[in-house]
């Protein structure tokens, strides 16, 4: 239960900071950026996750400091897990996320512009199962650490790696949850 508070305090307070960012009706249809991702699992359900996401950058920036300062975006992602059928029966499924971020980075004007971010939001899966891993319900909230860097003319791409974990966060039965290793390449528009 304490889990499920911390959680639910953190997304609140993502919520919180990226609406107090701007206005809504700021809001464009057209994404920010683009990244394509690839990853594993680090624990006995042996999947490899597949996908891309779409991000929308919020004004302003926070935290000027020198060279640094601090954004947030939010974040579409659909991926594929495939996996072995395990006792489960079941190798493979999608989930599409929405995730707000906030990342502190070099100013990308630069050229190579390091960064790091962490970013908590709710994920939908097709399926509740995969290999031996019984999530017990189709719903999870993931949280992220990632470290990357910006680089070419103003930042254009960008490479980064992020640790990623996803559970029911106890508001399912029972609550496994699944950690992911995964590699992106990103263009910003």
């Amino acid at each position: 239960m304490k889990r499920t508070a911390l959680l639910a305090s953190l997304s609140g307070a993502m919520l919180a900071a990226l609406l107090a960012a701007g206005p809504v009706a700021a809001f464009e249809l057209a994404p920010d950026a683009i990244t394509i991702e690839g990853g594993i699992t680090e624990d006995r359900v042996d999947a490899d996750r597949y996908g891309a996401n779409l991000r929308w950058d919020m004004k302003p920036q926070w935290f000027q400091v020198g060279d640094w300062h601090m954004v947030s975006f939010v974040e579409f992602g659909i991926n594929f897990w495939n996996s072995s059928k395990g006792r489960t029966n079941q190798d493979e499924l999608f989930d599409f996320g929405l995730t707000p971020v906030l990342r502190y980075e070099m100013d990308p004007k630069r050229g190579f512009a390091p960064f790091i971010e962490g970013g908590v939001g709710v994920h939908l899966h097709t399926r509740n199962e995969i290999n031996d891993k019984d999530f017990d319900i189709p719903f999870a909230f993931g949280s992220h650490l990632g470290l990357g860097a910006r680089f070419g003319e103003g930042g254009k791409y960008e490479l980064m790696y992020r640790y990623q974990h996803q559970s029911n966060a106890g508001l399912g039965d029972s609550n496994p949850g699944i950690n992911f290793h995964v590699m992106s390449l990103g263009m910003h528009f």
